[in-house]
């Protein structure tokens, strides 16, 4: 499935990013063509897939999450049906993204513990054997990205600092105020980008986790559909007084967290001997809950822009009680500034990937906390022996997204 072109930069390859993020609903695909002009990253977006799990396998990667038990060998097998569920997503984003041609595919896998002591990560744990995903497409796999990070002391998270930095360099110089990069998935991060300044990442706390959760017990559905539980409801000062009295959320950054903390027995200890309270006000509570965390943590870093992406983004309660919370600051999307907002973690697991295989260090040690700069990843050979090219040499300061193409013949055309 390799590709043989040259581009109008150097070191162009076509990269397929993989993820499946915390809130463990399917896998994300992107495709993209890389190449470096100069100090710049092109990206150029082929396309974006979703692919929901099966449901039994989500079922049991649900039942896996702490505080539940989980045996070696219940995770042998999760780990195996993750690979191979993300062989197939691969594939298809080989054959249906990118035109049967590409150089490599990056995978962030799927994080099931992210192990976090005295606000140190000690180690972290993604599933989805990449030796599937070479042998479904024959192409060499770039996979366990977080590792290196940690063992440098790092917290292997939130690694979107890695595209945010670049990407968004331009918009705080021009603006002259920091802009602000905000995922929110089941858990939300933020990426501070000033002009002048080393990045700050982090997570900021739940976004979806705890709305998914609460949805599921009163609806038996997996989200909160279009927000309508929440818009229907009042936020419970009680209860969000309750949630935001933990000790998270007056850390000093760098920091991570995840499902480990944000779960059920959390929202049920905060539950715990208030009354009883009506399925739309906790759902709103649980929105105001998380657009108060992130407004809180932007505000202190003064920005000026938020750019969201992810898939709170689709939720009006939540882009609502956002803008509510940041009154003075500008809300957008990542889509608004042409990177497709639903495959953006892919799109950062396709250029960690192509980091890596130029041999440019993947990490932002002002974001995670690494001792330095650090290639990151482990490479699992295709069909064919596994040749990298040259180093690319020199520096990356900026990316910037060129239009995305209608097809991949377009593409073609320059590369």
């Amino acid at each position: 499935m390799g590709k043989d072109c040259s581009t109008r930069g150097s070191h162009g390859f076509r990269v397929i990013g993989l993820i499946s993020g915390t809130s463990v609903d399917g896998i994300d695909v992107a495709v993209a063509d890389l190449h470096a002009e100069d100090d710049t990253i092109m990206l150029t977006p082929l396309g974006e897939l979703d692919v929901p799990y099966p449901e039994p396998l989500r079922e049991r990667l649900l039942a896996a999450l702490p505080p539940n038990p989980c045996t070696a060998g219940e995770l042998t097998r999760l780990d195996t049906g993750v690979g191979q569920a993300f062989a197939e997503a691969a594939a298809r984003g080989a054959e249906e993204l990118a035109g049967g041609t590409a150089d490599l595919v990056a995978s962030l896998g799927q994080t099931v513990f992210h192990w976090v002591e005295d606000g140190h990560v000690r180690g972290t744990l993604q599933l989805g054997q990449p030796a599937w995903i070479a042998e479904r497409t024959g192409l060499p796999v770039l996979a366990d990205l977080r590792a290196r990070d940690v063992a440098a002391g790092g917290h292997g998270a939130p690694l979107a600092g890695t595209l945010d930095r670049l990407w968004l360099r331009g918009l705080a110089e021009d603006t002259g105020r920091p802009v602000a990069a905000l995922n929110l998935g089941g858990i939300a991060n933020i990426t501070v980008v000033a002009a002048g300044e080393p990045a700050i990442a982090y997570d900021t706390g739940p976004a979806n986790a705890l709305l998914d959760l609460a949805a599921y017990r009163v609806t038996g559905r997996h989200s909160d559909v279009d927000g309508r539980l929440a818009l229907s409801g009042s936020v419970r000062s009680d209860l969000l007084a309750r949630l935001l009295a933990d000790p998270y959320f007056a850390a000093a950054p760098p920091k991570s967290t995840g499902k480990e903390h944000f779960n059920a027995p959390y929202l049920d200890a905060a539950l715990a001997g208030l009354p009883p309270v009506d399925p739309g006000d906790l759902l709103a509570t649980l929105t105001e809950f998380t657009a108060v965390t992130v407004a809180d943590q932007c505000l202190r870093h003064g920005v000026a822009t938020v750019v969201a992406s992810g898939g709170g983004v689709a939720n009006p309660a939540l882009m609502a009680a956002l803008a509510r919370n940041l009154p003075s600051v500008a809300l957008e999307t990542s889509d608004d500034l042409g990177l497709p907002g639903a495959g953006k973690e892919a799109y950062l697991t396709a250029l960690l990937g192509w980091l890596t295989w130029c041999g440019v260090p993947g990490t932002v040690p002002s974001a995670t906390g690494a001792r330095g700069p650090r290639l990151l990843g482990a490479l699992v050979p295709g069909a064919g022996p596994l040749i990298l090219p040259a180093p690319l040499g020199g520096t990356v300061t900026r990316l910037r997204v060129a239009e995305k193409a209608g097809t991949v013949g377009e593409v073609h055309a320059w590369c």
